[in-house]
């Protein structure tokens, strides 16, 4: 069995414009798994990866359970459309198998083939049940043979992996996505991978102020978050001058609003250079001071691009679940300086008027802040598979 058989789910919904979020697809499983010596070959209704001479089942299978756009995948063998060919294929890789009972499920994909679904099955299943002796349960069976049938040949496989999910990276445009070192903002990165956004990260730090923990921090996620993307860029916006600024010029209640302003805005600015269509946050309602709903609605009416907040309904378990099963939840509780703990106030504002923080901007050069900050900021880049 040198076949693996991956199908897609949502994206056989998108009607003409199903072939661009296939090929997007097929160049994803390129990109996954470009070091593993796997050919990809598109085939009506669903995708082949050839497994090359070198090539484990086992390490494919780790690649693709990743891709985003896959429902489910196999591995399959190929077999002549022919009945009996097919039932002779099946038994040689069977190997010991001896379930307690067992179903064959067809599906016929070129309806020009004159069997039925049902009649492959009876043919097929019938040849095996004769050769194995195993009993039939269309029911609940101990153990699924599927046959799928091509135009000029059919694949076989024995249970199905499920896939991520989702819309494949790149098919839905851009987004930039403010990640911080803490748990949220990487698991709301991910969910916006997973509807098909590529994801660009900004990091706020406060380096040489606070120490460079932070940033290594930030490419350890960045770095496994690529897993899921393939190309990451990360930018590294110096931050602690810019609080400093803050401090000399507002009142300690609304610091920490203003801070979020000016990081929304340093934000947009870095998106729109790099031709991103929208602001990622890991915002959740009322889980700190600067995400009451008043808070977040002042913190996000200073940029014009839509900010996209994939977590605000759920609650820290429900992140936290999410995160360890990424592996990204490790990572995010190693110790570190952030910019969010320099110069925070005691008792922050929870529901800070506009007009006041208005008014306090005012003392603040905030173009030239915003312009130095996205002059200053350093890109790094991170691939996956690394295999330069």
């Amino acid at each position: 069995m040198k076949s693996i058989v991956v199908h897609y789910q949502e994206i056989a919904l998108k009607g003409k414009n199903r072939p661009w979020f296939v090929s997007r697809l097929v160049r994803n499983l390129k990109d996954a798994t470009k070091d593993l010596g796997l050919k990809v070959n598109v085939l009506p209704g669903r995708i082949e990866m050839v497994l090359g001479p070198e090539t484990s089942w086992e390490a494919a299978r780790d690649r693709i359970a990743n891709v985003f756009g896959i429902g489910n995948f196999a591995k399959a063998g190929r077999a002549p459309l022919d009945m009996d060919a097919i039932a002779q294929e099946i038994l040689k890789d069977l190997g010991p198998e001896n379930p307690s009972s067992f179903r064959l499920s067809a599906r016929r994909s070129d309806k020009r083939f004159p069997l039925t679904s049902p009649q492959i099955e009876r043919e097929v299943g019938g040849r095996i049940k004769e050769a194995r002796g195993w009993t039939v349960n269309l029911d609940d069976p101990a153990f699924t043979i599927h046959v799928e049938t091509l135009a000029n040949e059919a694949f076989y496989f024995f249970g199905k992996e499920r896939g991520a999910g989702g819309l494949p990276v790149g098919a839905s445009g851009r987004v930039a996505c403010l990640l911080s070192g803490g748990i949220d903002s990487p698991v709301a990165a991910w969910r916006m991978m997973r509807r098909g956004c590529k994801v660009h990260f900004v990091h706020f730090h406060s380096y040489p102020i606070l120490s460079r923990a932070s940033q290594d921090k930030a490419r350890q996620l960045a770095r496994r978050l690529t897993r899921f993307q393939y190309r990451s860029r990360l930018f590294l916006v110096p931050f602690g001058e810019i609080q400093q600024q803050v401090v000399l010029a507002v009142a300690p209640p609304l610091r920490v609003v203003i801070y979020r302003r000016m990081m929304m805005r340093i934000a947009e600015r870095i998106a729109r250079l790099n031709r991103a269509q929208a602001l990622v946050t890991g915002d959740v309602v009322g889980q700190v001071a600067s995400q009451t709903l008043e808070n977040m609605s002042i913190i996000g009416d200073v940029v014009d691009l839509p900010v996209l907040r994939p977590l605000v309904g759920m609650d820290k378990d429900e992140i936290t679940a999410e995160a360890e099963r990424l592996g990204t939840y490790p990572i995010s509780i190693i110790p570190d300086q952030d910019c969010c703990t320099l110069f925070t106030p005691r008792h922050p504002a929870t529901k800070a008027k506009r007009y006041e923080v208005e008014r306090a901007e005012a003392g603040l050069a905030i173009e030239e802040i915003v312009d130095g900050a996205v002059k200053a900021a350093v890109v790094e880049t991170f691939g996956f598979p690394d295999i330069d």
